[in-house]
């Protein structure tokens, strides 16, 4: 973001993926006021030097900055003889055409030599692209035909880097996977069941409308240290052109039992089957929100679309959480926050309420993790509902389904959730049993208004850990 003299109408700011400038100059022997605009990507040309950051002596003073309303500075005069008219010291015709055909002739053999030297590296990516898909003798390097899909997970679980396969392997594994079903649709694309070598995978196809959110997920499953049991299982990554439109495609492992939100609806689980899975959930955010320092670090990050629908249940009973595509990453050695650049925004029957009234502090990565655990809180929520104890269970709702709408707007989120103050129903019928006792103490303090009065991920993990151990659970 940056300051803009000309744009009146948005509150003279402006929005670039590029500079922020400020400039001053002299006209008529009379300070003229500075000068402050926003200059896209595009024009900063050449690089290193761009032609619109450059001052010129006695003409104007220019300055070129990149961070938000960073050319808000008030620039110095510049020195030299003014622009004025009638006077001896004007410049003449030959002096004004020398200053402005230098710098347009110099953009222009820039931009030829910037256009010559794009076509040479793009014939070279091309021809490395087709060597790496069509030339099969690079395939045995990494993918022996007697390799069999779980061998190449066993090979990403212990890989050293823990980042996932080279780019080529990715590209040569997505192009040999057969189709087989759909098996689910959402507002990003669909999502296939697909035949690798003997194996299952799941193939989510974004349309291309969604590519920012495909390559945001794929850039996130990718971050060093990521892989992690109760963490979807990413496995490749590629852009399909079948010549009419281009596929985005993402690889993953496959579970059969699908979503949390699918398994619930079709299953009633023992206290047993409620602590795996929510064990399993609170492993998977910890690993997720927790930061590995080192070289071979991991940032810490907050998932921000935490729901039902985006945990899948593994066939052991455990969770694995998926779509990543909202995620946020935290740099603590730059203390930056790295967010997703699409227009996506998470769930709204599980959004925080810092989020809902939009007092969510967004420069503090904390702030995304405690909205992560209020969400966590609401799944426990549907998990508890449909546990079986002492023959009792209730049939699965989505949290607040009594107090909003099916597809509730914000506004009537923030008026149940900030204003009411209201959470879903914990029955008294729960304290009969140590199990449901405690899911219902951890759910009360995952939804505090107050987001740093919410319990942590790890402090979950480790209560259900002990839980477990009590309840004689085998995980």
């Amino acid at each position: 973001l940056c300051n803009c003299t000309a744009c009146e109408s948005s509150g003279y700011v402006c929005e670039t993926d590029g500079a922020c400038m400020a400039s001053t100059s002299h006209i008529k022997g009379q300070e003229e006021e500075q000068v402050r605009i926003c200059i896209p990507r595009v024009n900063l040309v050449p690089p290193g030097q761009p032609i619109y950051c450059l001052s010129a002596k006695g003409l104007f003073n220019t300055h070129c900055c990149y961070t938000d309303f960073c050319n808000s500075i008030n620039l110095q005069i510049p020195s030299g003889r003014w622009i004025t008219e009638g006077k001896e010291d004007s410049w003449g015709p030959v002096e004004l055409v020398a200053v402005i055909a230098g710098p347009v002739f110099l953009f222009c053999l820039l931009l030829i030599v910037g256009v010559l030297v794009f076509q040479h590296h793009q014939r070279n990516y091309n021809h490395r692209q087709r060597l790496d898909v069509e030339d099969p003798s690079c395939d045995h390097l990494y993918l022996a035909k007697d390799k069999t899909l779980q061998d190449l997970i066993f090979d990403l679980s212990t890989s050293g880097s823990g980042s996932g396969l080279p780019l080529f392997v990715q590209r040569t594994v997505a192009r040999t996977i057969v189709l087989q079903e759909i098996i689910g649709k959402g507002r990003f694309g669909e999502v296939w069941r697909g035949r690798w070598r003997g194996g299952d995978v799941a193939v989510k196809i974004f349309s291309s409308r969604e590519e920012r959110s495909w390559f945001r997920e794929a850039e996130i499953y990718q971050t060093i240290m990521l892989r992690h049991e109760n963490i979807l299982g990413f496995i490749a990554a590629d852009n399909k052109d079948n010549g009419t439109w281009t596929q985005l495609w993402l690889v993953s492992d496959y579970h059969e039992h699908g979503s949390l939100f699918d398994y619930l609806n079709h299953y009633s689980v023992t206290i047993e089957g409620m602590i795996k899975l929510a064990l399993s959930t609170a492993s998977g955010l910890a690993h997720l929100h927790m930061e590995i320092l080192g070289t071979q670090g991991k940032p810490g990050i907050a998932h921000r679309d935490l729901k039902s629908k985006n945990i899948l249940v593994k066939k052991n009973g455990t969770c694995a959480i998926a779509d990543l595509g909202l995620a946020v990453r935290h740099e603590s050695i730059t203390d930056t926050i790295d967010i997703a650049p699409n227009q996506r925004v998470g769930t709204k029957r599980y959004m925080a309420p810092e989020v809902l009234d939009e007092t969510i502090n967004m420069k503090h990565f904390d702030s995304f993790k405690c909205a992560d655990i209020y969400a966590l809180g609401l799944v426990y929520w549907e998990i508890a509902r449909r546990c079986n104890a002492g023959g009792i269970h209730e049939d699965y709702q989505l949290p607040y389904y009594d107090l909003v709408p099916s597809d509730p707007s914000i506004e009537e989120m923030r008026k149940v959730v900030c204003d009411q103050r209201l959470r879903p129903n914990v029955p008294n019928w729960w304290q009969s049993y140590e199990a449901l006792r405690v899911m219902g103490k951890i759910m009360r303090e995952c939804w505090y208004a107050n987001g740093a009065a919410r319990l942590t991920a790890l402090r979950i993990k480790k209560t259900l850990s002990q839980l477990s151990v009590q309840e004689d659970v085998k995980i």
